[in-house]
């Protein structure tokens, strides 16, 4: 599931094509979650291939933890949320195909 799949392809009037502008939902906790707390800095795309063998999913955890924009890098000693993959498909489905 790439960052953008179910974001929609607009056309203009001017026949230029681009994309709607994406909703991340507020990943809700489930009993299946991990949490882990980080023994050095880590980076989030590690360690979305980590939990979800997709780099391009580090922006899932992201979201989950609150962490903003800038930086991928999480610093040592931080607990972070890891949300199961099996919601977060379905979740960013209906967030952007009910817009």
């Amino acid at each position: 599931m790439a960052r953008y799949s179910s974001t929609k392809i607009l056309k203009q009037a001017t026949k230029k094509r681009r994309f709607a502008t994406t909703i991340y939902p507020n990943i809700p906790v489930s009993a299946d979650d991990v949490y882990i707390r980080t023994t050095s800095p880590e980076r989030l795309d590690n360690l979305a291939f980590q939990f979800y063998k997709d780099v391009d999913l580090w922006w899932i955890i992201a979201q989950a933890n609150e962490i903003g924009k800038g930086t991928l890098i999480v610093p040592q000693d931080t607990l972070l949320r890891i949300p199961s993959s099996d919601n977060i498909t379905d979740l960013l489905k209906q967030v952007n195909n009910n817009r």
